[in-house]
């Protein structure tokens, strides 16, 4: 995923002394008002462990939508207009954190259910917790709201970032620290009702039952906008903690009154004060806001706590018992015009009637405060809050469509559209409506013909989730390879990150993805970028991080990974110099390439990790099963897999093409495949296995691809809170499930092949950028017909397992028979 062992294993240790409870607690008063604008519902080992995730997922928590009562799991749908209507948000959306037979499941989805639109630059999210590993902001099973925040990360590990500008509505006392979710009444968080919780494709509501107060979230690309509807109480309040930021906080903010409606000001983060790896992500960049008001300000002020000059303000720190009672200390500025401090939040009270709507419209900009007002200006040029959520429904619609699918039930595309949305939240918008940005020197840039994009989480994203993207949305792959390109030159680095974060070289994971990336996109066709200079800084980018001529990456924990990634993109780069007629690097690349082999034990007939003089290591307990042994997030037998730039060559080490399937087949068989969880075989869980059940295809034995992916498809996805059996990881998991949903996906981007699988659905369209259709229509398919039969491609007979990218492109339709057993016979090569 997007942490260390070591990394997961000190948060392990950090959440079990930090006594983090998940349960219901009781509220702070009883009654909850009727009226109307109240939210409303609408009409062996591995067997072991399989058992016992069985047993705890019949406890699991609920799902809850617009259409459903509390208790259901399920999204029911009134209509089915809409796209959008499919879409789940709540699935993925929990940290919990458990162990069963002494491992350790650390987070499952992750990802958050607030409101956001397509690649958006706001992501309007309410936020349960700070503090630990928690990067969405947000976990289903929390039982109190602390805020409503107009930045998050979707889907990682790590400890997280952003959660900036965390507004929230209260009434009565003013508190200035947000409490916790085991004793809410310490801080401004309210408890909710859960049965009120709704999430849909850019909207949020819920209820929050402390203050009796509703509250409603829209977006657009880089504005949101929030609507509560307050009790009639003397003392309401829109509150807005400014220093707040998950795991960690914000160095330094401001705060102006414009006019007596709106304020502006900035919160300046820097990795001194955590965030991202708690600090060692070197996340470093200033959020700008501009907000207004529906009610003008005639009582505001601000908070300001003393804090300390030398008061750390990491993970641990923000969420202590002895910052906190600093911040309690904070004194309260009135009628201000302009104030700056280390932890500041602003206040508006006003008096309202049972049931008045207080309104709030907040532009978001990472370039300036007038980037920011020029944001919302553009993009919420009114009060109207139903239109901006209608708008941002549109817009979810619309991209959706990229893929339509029929057949299948009705659980299958909630799964299938939530897993599309999930794909188009990242990379996000970074770049203004003006299209500046701040570039990676830190200075003002215009991006011209590209939109400057972020959060490119390399490693993960380079296996299903850009190749997804250079079907359906080929612009935003060419302009995250614009912002890749124009941050190497802006920053002096000279090189292509792995995980970008806000210009950010924050050198998460392993491996050289962005080249696999620039790549895939190039031999498809996609080439709008500066094709010279991307070259440039890959090729450097290969110099540094590669194989090189040592043969293999030296290093104490990852050398396995590290040494088969990089001769994956060292193949990247001999195919991209091939088609770019340079003859002496494309040979000198290829040759690189192949060192993969040299850390092949002729002894245990497997991949094995070395010392630095080249000798191989002992090895450790558990063989190639060992978590870690020169595996990243994986042992030397999920990782040995990866060299999908020579298939031949690996079966040819393993000892042939039957030793090969006997490996897979043992892989499969010992793989826990009721649940899919984190195990040492086939563990969907994380990205290194994720190319594997496709492999079937080169062996020779196609059915069994149809059989597995279907098998995954059918376990490790549900409509569901639990519904991911791991991190999202920016679009990866979800992208997955997309591509082999959808009857296809890649085992070595930078080719264009595509390997065909059995699909859930029974018709899938790809309605491409250049106006043409591609259909896969799979006749005789249900849960029980899985396996293809025959194949035709646009009315001829078709008996290749395999797809080329330029077939989906140009149009056309893939018709497969489906059948109950196998045939043995169609797409054997």
């Amino acid at each position: 995923m997007n942490k260390s062992l070591f990394i997961i294993l000190s948060f392990v240790c950090l959440f079990a002394t930090r006594g983090i409870i998940f349960g219901q607690r009781p509220v702070k008063s009883s009654l909850v008002p009727t009226h109307e604008g109240t939210l409303q519902l609408r009409s062996d080992s591995s067997r072991r462990f399989s058992n016992r995730v069985l047993q705890m997922q019949q406890t699991k928590a609920t799902t809850v939508s617009p259409t459903v009562s509390p208790t259901s799991s399920k999204i029911q749908l009134q209509k089915k207009e809409n796209l959008s209507d499919y879409v789940n948000p709540f699935i993925g959306a929990t940290c919990l954190s458990f162990y069963i037979d002494n491992r350790w499941y650390g987070g499952l989805g992750k990802t958050f259910p607030g409101a956001t639109s397509p690649f958006g630059l706001v992501q309007l999210n309410p936020n349960t917790i700070d503090g630990g590993d928690h990067g969405p902001g947000y976990s289903y099973e929390h039982t109190s709201i602390e805020g409503f925040a107009f930045t998050q990360m979707s889907g990682i590990g790590w400890f997280g970032d952003l959660g900036n500008f965390l507004v929230m509505p209260t009434t009565g006392d003013l508190k200035f620290v947000p409490g916790t979710d085991s004793d809410p009444d310490e801080g401004y968080r309210s408890r909710y009702d859960k049965g009120s919780e709704i999430a849909r494709a850019g909207y949020y509501a819920v209820m929050l039952t402390d203050y009796h107060i509703k509250a409603e979230a829209t977006v657009t690309p880089r504005a949101g906008m929030l609507r509560f509807t307050f009790p009639e109480n003397p003392t309401s309040r829109i509150q807005i903690d400014l220093a707040r930021r998950v795991a960690g906080a914000s160095r330094q903010q401001k705060v102006k009154v414009v006019d007596n409606h709106t304020i502006s000001g900035y919160m300046e983060c820097t990795p001194e004060e955590g965030g991202w790896g708690n600090g060692g992500g070197k996340g470093k960049y200033t959020v700008y806001f501009y907000a207004q008001f529906s009610k003008p300000l005639t009582r505001y002020g601000i908070w300001s706590a003393p804090i300390p000059e030398n008061q750390s303000r990491k993970l641990d720190d923000v969420v202590s018992k002895e910052y906190l009672d600093i911040v309690k200390q904070a004194s309260i500025i009135r009628d201000f015009k302009e104030e700056k401090g280390k932890h500041l939040g602003f206040f508006t009270e006003f008096a309202t009637r049972q049931n008045e709507e207080v309104l709030m419209r907040v532009g978001i900009s990472f370039v300036s405060e007038d980037g920011a007002k020029k944001n919302l200006e553009t993009e919420i040029t009114d009060w109207d809050f139903d239109r901006v959520r209608e708008e941002c429904r549109t817009a979810w619609d619309k991209v959706l469509s990229k893929i339509t699918v029929t057949g299948g039930s009705q659980t299958e595309k909630n799964i299938f559209y939530t897993a599309l949305y999930h794909t188009m939240i990242d990379p996000r918008l970074y770049s203004d409506i003006d299209g500046k940005y701040v570039g990676g020197d830190y200075k003002i840039h215009e991006t011209g013909s590209f939109n400057k994009r972020t959060m490119f989480s390399g490693w993960d994203v380079f296996r299903s989730q850009f190749p997804l993207q250079t079907i359906i949305n080929p612009k935003v792959v060419s302009d995250m390879i614009n912002s890749l390109v124009t941050l190497a030159e802006e920053s002096g680095n000279d090189y292509l990150e792995r995980w970008e974060f806000l210009n950010a070289y924050s050198g998460c994971m392993i491996g050289n993805p962005a080249i696999s990336v620039i790549v895939d996109a190039y031999s498809k066709g996609i080439r709008d970028f500066d094709i010279n200079k991307a070259y440039h800084y890959a090729a450097l980018t290969t110099d540094k991080f590669g194989n090189g001529h040592n043969g293999y990456t030296k290093g104490e924990w990852d050398m396995i990974s590290t040494t088969l990634e990089h001769a994956y993109t060292e193949w990247c780069m001999s195919e991209w110099a091939r088609q770019l007629g340079k003859t002496a690097d494309q040979k000198d690349y290829y040759k690189r390439s192949m060192s993969y082999k040299n850390l092949w034990d002729k002894e245990t007939h497997w991949f094995r990790w070395k010392d630095n003089d080249n000798h191989f290591k002992p090895l450790m307990a558990r063989g190639r099963l060992h978590e870690g042994a020169g595996a990243v997030e994986s042992n030397p037998f999920q990782q040995g897999w990866f060299v999908p730039h020579d298939i031949p060559g690996l079966i040819k080490l393993i000892g042939g093409k039957q030793k090969a399937i006997a490996e897979l087949d043992y892989m499969f068989e010992n793989t826990p495949t009721e649940t899919f969880l984190w195990n040492d075989f086939y563990n969907h869980s994380n990205e290194p296995v994720h190319q594997i059940p496709f492999m079937y295809n080169r062996f020779g034995e196609p059915w069994k691809t149809q059989k597995y992916t279907r098998l995954i498809c059918k376990n490790a996805y549900k409509n569901e809170v639990r519904g991911l059996v791991g991190n999202e990881d920016v679009g990866q998991m979800s992208a997955w499930y997309v591509l082999a949903a959808a009857g296809i996906h890649p085992i070595c981007p930078g080719e264009t092949r595509y390997e065909i699988t059995s699909p859930v659905f029974e018709n899938i369209s790809f309605h491409l950028d250049n106006g043409k259709t591609f259909n896969i229509i799979a006749k005789n398919n249900s849960p029980e017909n899985i396996y293809i039969q025959s194949a035709t491609l646009n009315g001829n007979p078709y008996n290749h397992c395999y797809l080329d990218h330029k077939d989906m492109i140009e149009g056309g339709t893939l018709e497969l028979i489906m059948g109950h057993e196998p045939n043995k016979k169609w797409g054997v090569e």
